[in-house]
């Protein structure tokens, strides 16, 4: 599969991913839904916190290999898919709607995405292996 989004690029992606997720209750009219504003804080929260973990040009703590960020994303996007129904809020056609956009983005942008770690990190993920 071509994989045209570097890791660079992921970071800018979730850069705007994160406050979008945050916001979506606001800018798509589900304010009154209060699971799937819980839902929304905690999805970008998590995508948030494992991006400030990322040994990435953006991560702030670099504890958290790439390919573990992608991996986390997946399990974010998966949630964000299923939580209409996994949380009873399925009949909120704006929330639905929104959580199945963003699963849709998240899991298009982690399968797009080159799992290339930093350079000065790949020493590290080869020695592991031995």
């Amino acid at each position: 599969m071509n994989q045209p989004i570097s890791r660079q690029a992921h970071g800018l992606a979730d850069l705007t991913y994160i406050p979008t997720v945050a916001a979506a209750p606001k800018l798509f009219g589900f304010e009154e839904e209060k699971t799937a504003v819980a839902t929304c804080y905690a999805l970008s929260g998590m995508a948030l916190m494992s991006g400030l973990m990322t040994r990435a040009e953006w991560g702030v703590f670099k504890v958290l290999p790439f390919k573990a960020h992608i991996a986390l994303d997946f399990v974010n996007s998966v949630t964000a898919l299923a939580a209409p129904w996994l949380f009873g809020f399925a009949h909120n056609e704006k929330a639905r709607n929104a959580f199945l956009a963003m699963g849709a983005v998240g899991l298009t942008a982690g399968l797009l995405t080159r799992p290339e770690e930093m350079p000065e990190y790949q020493a590290d993920e080869d020695s592991d292996e031995d």
